[in-house]
């Protein structure tokens, strides 16, 4: 792979978060603002594209220089597939179409398929007694440290492990709803996460593509993240999103639903700049516990059962 290979990589990725068609225009402009991070000047016209099917997925796979950059594309893909859940019927067959083009057989990407659909059907336990109001310190300490965990699972070197990210964000929220009496289910959950710009597809598409980047030596790609600094630039993203998701949660429930989306997406914006200030402070031990990780443990832990 080469520098290169990022526009066809990213296009291949875009083609795949729009393969449903289901994609709203907050979802889109998630999109957009996720390959505008990632280098991509001209996002809008790509995404119209995209969406408009005047993508043409063989030349798109053309430009791609070698069997490893083609590789790379479909595992993206896949991931961006399945990251809010298992792929759909317009998914695979996109997933299909993308093989094809590929040149890649079914055997040599079964296991992979495999693993994904695992990860993606994996879905924050729903059951259980609902508590009395959390006790601040504790809520606070909860938000925390699952924000460092999913800073944490940005950092595996695994790509696949980008599709817990979104359940451990879901796990979250469960968590805190059950904490104000609320009984919730995955659809509700969803909801919040994306009225505050959460997206899956998004989310999926910058974090695997920010792992390459730090797979290749000199920071290829552009540049996208390279360095140090590029290391932590996912898992800051992440961590941001995830802290703050929490508190907007512990804010909306605490007061019955009865928050704006204004003012859900005003207190967003704030709490991920509280996060930006934290984040330099915890880095270390984000950084510390990626090297424990591991994805059979975070399944566990989704789905209930571990503590």
């Amino acid at each position: 792979m080469n520098e290169h290979d990022k526009r066809p990589i990213v296009t291949i990725a875009l083609m795949a978060a729009l393969a449903d068609g289901a994609a709203s225009p907050e979802e889109q402009a998630q999109l957009q603002d996720a390959m505008n991070r990632l280098g991509i000047t001209d996002s809008d016209g790509l995404t119209q594209a995209a969406r408009t099917g005047h993508l043409d997925i063989d030349q798109v796979v053309k430009s791609l220089s070698d069997d490893a950059a083609r590789a790379y594309a479909y595992e993206l893909a896949l991931v961006v597939c399945n990251a809010g859940g298992p792929a759909n019927d317009r998914e695979q067959a996109f997933l299909k179409e993308l093989r094809g083009a590929l040149g890649l057989g079914v055997p040599a990407v079964a296991q992979l398929e495999h693993d994904a659909a695992a990860l993606a059907s994996a879905a924050p336990v729903t059951s259980g007694s609902s508590g009395g109001g959390a006790a601040e310190p504790d809520l606070e300490q909860m938000i925390l440290q699952q924000a460092m965990l999913a800073g944490a699972v940005e950092l595996l070197p695994d790509r696949l492990a980008n599709l817990v990210i979104l359940p451990l964000q879901l796990r979250l929220v469960y968590q805190i709803g059950r904490k104000y009496g609320q009984q919730l289910d995955a659809n509700q959950i969803k909801d919040l996460a994306g009225t505050l710009g959460i997206g899956a597809a998004a989310q999926a598409l910058e974090g695997v593509v920010s792992k390459l980047v730090r797979g290749l030596a000199g920071g290829l790609l552009g540049g996208i993240v390279g360095g140090a600094g590029g290391i932590a630039a996912g898992a800051a993203v992440t961590f941001a999103s995830t802290y703050a998701l929490g508190h907007v949660a512990q804010r909306y429930y605490a007061q019955n639903r009865s928050l704006s989306t204004a003012d859900l997406r005003e207190l967003f914006q704030k709490f991920q700049e509280d996060a930006r200030g934290i984040f330099p402070r915890v880095q270390n031990e984000i950084q510390s516990q990626a090297k424990t990780l591991n994805l059979p443990g975070l399944l566990d832990a989704i789905r209930g059962q571990t503590a």
